[in-house]
């Protein structure tokens, strides 16, 4: 009975995994090369799509269906970071067009509770968009002053003995 929107929700686990595994990459290489705030970022928002899968994962197991742990797409090894950024704002806004598209589906297969978890996913992947666009805005405005700014922020912590 609940067959395509078990599908639809699957596909959405496969996006969020993928994405928490591509914002770890983006974190462990921003940390790397001493950009603490996009590090941050990177891994914040990773959290914020586990608990994406979490809530996709409790919906498909109480439809009856089964959670699918694939990823839909490889990881994209990524060092520049407005590379991580753009890829990361393609990634979000294409999360949004998709959701939105999939609650209009769960709603027309009259599963209005899939569609409700879809709406918020959309809010969700709005603000990591925006988020993201922000820091390209910031990149375009200061260049690589931007970088350096965080660089020497992390320095600055790591010399006063703050822990990260």
């Amino acid at each position: 009975m609940h067959e395509k929107s078990i599908e639809l929700l699957n596909k959405a686990v496969a996006d969020e995994l993928t994405a928490v595994h591509q914002y770890m990459y983006f974190h462990f290489h921003c940390d790397d090369q001493g950009f603490e705030l996009l590090s941050n970022l990177f891994r914040k928002t990773a959290i914020e799509e586990m608990m994406h899968v979490e809530m996709l994962a409790e919906r498909i197991l109480f439809l009856k269906g089964e959670v699918n742990m694939t990823l839909a797409n490889e990881i994209q090894k990524l060092h520049s970071v407005r590379e991580m950024l753009e890829l990361a704002s393609s990634m979000e806004a294409s999360s949004v067009r998709d959701y939105n598209t999939w609650a209009n589906e769960s709603a027309a297969n009259a599963d209005s509770r899939t569609k409700k978890l879809f709406e918020q996913l959309v809010d969700d992947e709005e603000r990591h968009f925006d988020q993201y666009d922000t820091e390209i805005d910031n990149l375009e405005r200061f260049g690589s002053q931007y970088l350096a700014l965080q660089s020497i922020e992390r320095s600055k912590n790591l010399s006063s003995g703050a822990t990260e």
